[in-house]
């Protein structure tokens, strides 16, 4: 069974903090991991219904509760995902040439453009998850539906950009085939979720935050000298986790997300 659970292991790994899977990989089971990002992205969201719930059951209040979501976001990837944000906004706005860019991304330092970035990001998603837990409405479904949908564009941006470096683990991910069978697994899985969670709006929402990756994926492309690195599937997990959070307030503020099932009376608030 080590071809079906060898990649999900390799998925842990890369995007948790689970010690798992990668030491004893190959390049095939490490390029079909991305098969497994938005099954990963569903265990996050998972995490944050149950911190959620827990914080409802200790009636502690919005704030508070956002804040303690957007620390368990961060900290159960090892904040690798902030750091690629960070290394990204300090090379594409720090450099003017390509070998520019991508030596101040190997850099460990951070510089203000970094601090910037994440800043702006963490902001956005404290304010949009204190506004979704203060409302009225269910919450459930829209803290799984995000994480699902930004790991999904992993997978999406793994398939259509090459590595942009000669050296690095990113390079299996060429080298271990095309795998589009482990691609399209994604698509449906990211796709039977989204339907699930957001009904038609969630559908809409997962076809606009994959248009946006890839348009932010062309960008950085371009500024990196035509493919992108780590860093780069980090940055953009953390921008549409943040699009998404702003859209889903949008929707749920008018009722238009949630659970198609629940139109028929099998979920209530």
């Amino acid at each position: 069974m080590r071809w079906l659970f060898g990649p999900l292991l390799v998925a842990l790994s890369f995007l948790t903090l689970a010690p798992v899977g990668l030491s004893t990989a190959t390049d095939r089971e490490i390029s079909r991991s991305r098969g497994w990002y938005p099954l990963v992205g569903l265990l996050y969201g998972l995490l944050l219904v149950g911190v959620a719930e827990l914080c409802r059951w200790l009636r502690i209040e919005a704030p508070l509760t956002a804040a303690l979501l957007v620390a368990a976001l961060a900290v159960s990837n090892r904040f690798l995902h902030l750091d690629g944000l960070m290394d990204v906004c300090d090379g594409v706005w720090g450099g003017r040439t390509v070998e520019r860019r991508l030596e101040i991304m190997r850099d460990s330092r951070v510089g203000a453009f970094a601090v910037a970035g994440a800043g702006c990001v963490l902001l956005v998603k404290y304010g949009a998850l204190t506004t979704l837990l203060a409302g009225d409405g269910t919450v459930w479904p829209a803290l799984l539906f995000f994480p699902i949908v930004a790991r999904w564009t992993m997978t999406l941006l793994l398939t259509v950009f090459p590595y942009g470096r000669q050296q690095g683990i990113g390079t299996a991910f060429t080298s271990g085939g095309k795998p589009w069978l482990a691609t399209a697994w994604a698509l449906v899985f990211a796709g039977l979720i989204a339907a699930g969670t957001g009904g038609v709006a969630g559908l809409a929402v997962w076809a606009g935050v994959s248009v946006l990756a890839l348009l932010m994926g062309m960008v950085l492309a371009k500024k990196l000298g035509g493919g992108l690195t780590g860093d780069c599937y980090g940055a953009v997990n953390e921008m549409v986790e943040s699009a998404a959070l702003i859209v889903l307030v949008a929707l749920l503020a008018r009722g238009w997300f949630g659970p198609p099932f629940a139109w028929f009376g099998l979920v209530t608030g």
